[in-house]
């Protein structure tokens, strides 16, 4: 998508500071914090959200939550728990429409929603 901001930053038409990059997959920091570790890790093949994903997109959504896992242990979270989520559509807050999910860790999260 050409106005995609996710895409731009893929393109490295927008710099970010890159926690980790594959062939497949982005993560890089979120721009608007609701944690001391909060990570965005997005997939280079531009994905609308979760509802409109294929069947050949599940080895990537699983590498995501990988890619996740492990930076979680890097932050050093691991231990203490961290929150994965993907937001799908406007009651969630999502804001930009390209697949991505949050790594929320470094203090204890509130539960509701």
């Amino acid at each position: 998508m050409e106005d995609c901001v996710f895409c731009k930053i893929i393109k490295k038409e927008i710099p970010v500071k890159i926690e980790y990059e594959d062939d497949d997959i982005l993560a890089f920091p979120s721009n608007q914090p609701e944690a001391p570790v909060h990570i965005l890790v997005i997939p280079k093949k531009h994905i609308r959200d979760t509802s409109t994903l294929e069947n050949s997109d599940a080895p990537l959504v699983g590498k995501m939550i990988f890619v996740a896992k492990n930076l979680a242990k890097e932050k050093k979270i691991e231990k203490t728990g961290y929150r994965l989520v993907f937001n799908v559509g406007p009651h969630t807050g999502q804001s930009v429409y390209h697949l991505h999910l949050h790594l929320l860790g470094g203090k204890k999260l509130d539960n509701s929603g």
